[in-house]
């Protein structure tokens, strides 16, 4: 009988595909994949270290899957807190019986030696560093997450990130498009710490350093492309055209923040008006193009002033979706030495009038879908989204669970229930909750 793996996934969908090229080398292993931790030989759990709260949930879950493993199964912790912490969980979590940075195989049976065995990523050879060219299954949903660059180039002042996922590192067009027609999905959405900067570390070898060129190709080889995570400086005409040219014209828009002086301290680029105006380009282009951004709410030297002008600007863009998260004190970090931290009081009453706002402008955009009808691609029975909705991020198309899952249906949109929308024939039970 096979030996069993169970991967669990924390954090970024940046995560998810690392974890995808894990369970594809698993399964070329000749193991198998099982949904019972309990019931696997080897349990591992692919975590996230962004920010505090991640860490935390990356140890609970790590202590979790420890009570439910059985006797003599291993338990494997990797992605970014085992590559960032590796020495600190080896040495705290006796539970753990291998921590595993970027790029170090996750197998059975066992390592030979006594204890934790961390392997620094220093030591992996840069195809298998960061698990980008490794084989990958046939996605079992109808989308799938492309990975096309590893690491960042980029000085943010609260991130960590380059410090352990390392520099800008751009795959081949060759490798991205074959690990594309591999998946077989109907929507490919292409993910990177960086997205849009993809090819600028290797401008004679990849489109001139442009994303432009990948993304046309990747049009012609699946239905829908998303694109997620783009620097607002990096929005350039061509770009704007291209992801227009796809059909999904949905912008996943980095802005962090609108505070010109708030940015700077961060180490960021661009301001509350620039942003405006780039949002208006885009919809005298395309006036039904969907838009997300994030923002950091509470960065050290953030002032009265700054949040006011980020609530106008909210208030002013009508973003679709938004993100609004505490900041969070890295170490390592332009940040962590700043001086204004701000009260954590009073960051969660400013995220709590942001989120407030944003609810509201999210509920009116969606019920001016109501009448309309649109072409959703259905993910699972009942369930299914349209160029708008982003997987696993975004709200759903409640449908009739007699559409076709994997397949592209036109509906009416009869109801909209907070994030979500209701097509002609959707029957489901509101949760009471």
């Amino acid at each position: 009988m096979s030996q069993r793996f169970y991967v669990e996934t924390l954090g970024c969908p940046k995560n998810q595909v690392d974890s995808d090229k894990l369970i594809g080398t698993l399964l070329a292993d000749g193991m198998e994949a099982t949904d019972d931790a309990g019931q696997a030989d080897l349990v591992v759990v692919n975590t996230c270290a962004f920010i505090g709260e991640a860490r935390q949930e990356s140890i609970d879950t790590i202590l979790a899957l420890k009570e439910q493993r059985r006797d003599g199964a291993r338990l494997v912790v990797t992605g970014c807190m085992a590559e960032r912490y590796g020495d600190e969980l080896a040495a705290e979590l006796p539970e753990v019986d291998q921590v595993a940075g970027f790029g170090v195989p996750v197998h059975t049976p066992a390592p030979s030696t006594v204890g934790k065995k961390l392997i620094p990523v220093s030591s992996a050879p840069l195809p298998e560093l960061d698990l980008l060219n490794l084989p990958r299954p046939t996605s079992v949903s109808p989308w799938a997450y492309v990975k096309i660059a590893e690491g960042c180039d980029r000085s943010c002042g609260f991130c960590a990130i380059p410090s352990f996922r390392g520099p800008q590192r751009s795959r081949d067009i060759d490798a991205v498009l074959r690990e594309v027609d591999e998946l077989a999905a109907r929507e490919i959405v292409l993910v990177a710490q960086d997205l849009a900067a993809y090819g600028r570390d290797r401008p004679d070898e990849l489109g001139n350093g442009s994303i432009v060129p990948l993304v046309n190709a990747v049009a012609e080889r699946t239905d829908w492309v998303r694109l997620l995570y783009l620097y607002p400086s990096d929005l350039n005409d061509a770009l704007i055209d291209a992801i227009c040219a796809t059909e999904v014209p949905y912008f996943d828009l980095s802005l962090q923040h609108v505070s010109k002086p708030l940015l700077r301290r961060m180490r960021r680029w661009g301001d509350g008006q620039r942003f405006l105006d780039s949002i208006a380009t885009i919809r005298e282009r395309e006036p039904d193009a969907a838009f997300r951004s994030n923002f950091i709410v509470g960065y050290p030297g953030e002032t009265e002033r700054d949040h006011d002008e980020l609530l106008r600007f909210v208030e002013e863009a009508q973003l679709d979706w938004c993100g609004f998260f505490a900041y969070s004190r890295e170490d390592g970090t332009y940040a962590a030495d700043l001086d204004g931290a701000v009260d954590p009081g009073l960051m969660d009453e400013r995220l709590a009038e942001l989120r407030e706002l944003q609810d509201e402008i999210t509920s009116v955009r969606r019920d001016e879908m109501i009448g309309r009808t649109v072409r959703v691609l259905v993910d699972e029975p009942g369930v299914a989204r349209s160029v708008r909705e982003a997987p696993e991020i975004d709200g759903i198309v409640h449908v009739g669970h007699d559409l076709t899952v994997r397949e592209f249906h036109d509906v009416e949109i009869v109801d909209a229930l907070g994030p979500d929308l209701v097509a002609a024939g959707a029957s489901f039970e509101e949760d009471d909750d």
